[in-house]
């Protein structure tokens, strides 16, 4: 039988374009903004918060959330923030019922009252994963994104400005197993003016040690591996010009997928039954006894001197009507005496000794927790309570200067 040229045409179409639809994404298709919405407020109900829209418009893989508000059901303010509307770009609703979106971007905030205001720009998202189910005990069953972003954030009051941010940038990332997620951010262009202060003794505080106006930054940089719940924050750093560098690093672990769920809940509770305070008791006993799953890895805690502790020593020293030098001579006499009483055993000379180098020489003072062994934490809230003159020991506690 021979096929007629046109009908041959048309079976050419119809299997070209069958192919097409084959090879197509889900995406290509009409997308469900309603499910979407649901799907994200699911992965966002342990923080007590839900996300409304009065509209939800879809334009090929482009979502519009329509004056979008944050309202905290979990509060007894239950006043929604509004957001205005959200976009979302480059979404893609996966097989296993997720979503995937290049970027979500918010509108700039502006929020004014009488004396304040508050505004933020260049705020968005980007790499943003949203669960299917969110019952499953992985990675796969929380909200993610790659980045979040906000450009210049300022703070005023009285017309003054008390806090600005010129931006602020965190990443995360999950490893190609799917057992850990790594994290960083930073805080840049951070400056408070802390010279409208009232109290005028601190405000005379304030303005002896040079903290008037701060210029610094907030930096932090962890990972979290979940078979083992470990926790480890490489760095948390404070660093202000002229002032100093503070760094915190710890180590935990025990803090699995399970139990931040069970703290989630238990946090939600207490919410709900903030006005009762033998529900309040309960919640806190219940939430020591969730705790009692974690255990303690190490710790650092470490300060890098720019012109503090002078400041502080000629303030005290003023204080006294002394100098600064015997200022420092005053407590490097007194350090011993006080560490008498904590009953610190070895340690004692060991923490006079650094006190002592870092008052003649002040770059750097550093405290440092690194037991031989995890410790649970229901053995160091038994040492703080029974025994607090252990707990250097068990947590095996060193203290350096100018290292």
């Amino acid at each position: 039988m021979t096929m007629h040229k046109s009908a041959k045409r048309l079976m050419s179409s119809l299997l070209f374009t069958s192919a097409a639809i084959a090879i197509l994404p889900h995406a290509a298709f009409a997308l469900d903004g309603q499910d979407l919405l649901k799907k994200i407020n699911a992965a966002y109900a342990p923080s007590g918060v839900v996300i409304n829209a009065s509209g939800v418009d879809v334009n090929g893989d482009t979502v519009v959330l329509k004056d979008a508000n944050f309202t905290p059901e979990d509060s007894k303010d239950k006043t929604p923030v509004p957001v205005g509307n959200v976009t979302l770009t480059g979404v893609a609703a996966m097989d296993d019922g997720s979503y995937e979106i290049d970027r979500v971007d918010f509108q700039p905030i502006n929020i004014t009252s009488e004396k304040s205001a508050i505004t933020a720009t260049d705020l968005y998202l980007s790499g943003v994963t949203v669960p299917g189910k969110t019952g499953t005990n992985d990675l796969s069953s929380m909200l993610f994104y790659e980045k979040a972003h906000s450009g210049p954030i300022a703070i005023k009051e009285g017309g003054k400005e008390l806090v600005s941010i010129s931006e602020i940038e965190a990443t995360s990332a999950i490893e190609d197993d799917g057992a850990s997620l790594s994290f960083d951010a930073a805080v840049n262009g951070l400056k408070l003016d802390l010279s409208s202060v009232e109290d005028p003794n601190s405000k005379e505080t304030i303005d002896a040690l040079g903290l008037s106006n701060l210029d610094g930054k907030m930096t932090m940089k962890g990972s979290w591996e979940l078979q083992s719940g470990t926790i480890d924050v490489e760095e948390y750093a404070l660093d202000f010009k002229n002032v100093g560098k503070l760094d915190i690093s710890f180590s935990l672990s025990g803090y699995t997928m399970d139990l931040m769920k069970q703290l989630q809940e238990a946090a939600a509770a207490s919410k709900v039954n903030s006005a009762d305070p033998q529900a309040q008791q309960a919640a806190g006993i219940a939430t020591l006894g969730l705790l009692q799953q974690m255990s303690f890895l190490s710790a650092d805690i470490r300060f890098e001197d720019a012109g503090l502790t002078a400041r502080a020593l000629e303030y005290a020293g003023k204080k006294q009507s002394v100098s600064a030098k015997d200022m420092g001579q005053m407590v490097k006499a007194m350090t011993p005496l006080m560490l008498a009483q904590a009953k610190l055993g070895a340690l004692q000379n060991s923490v006079s000794a650094a006190v002592n180098a870092y008052i003649d020489n002040p770059k750097s003072f550093t405290i440092t927790a690194e037991p031989e062994n995890p410790v649970p934490f229901p053995m160091i809230i038994g040492a703080a309570m029974g025994a607090p003159e252990t707990l250097p020991k068990v947590l095996g506690v060193t203290v350096t200067s100018n290292d």
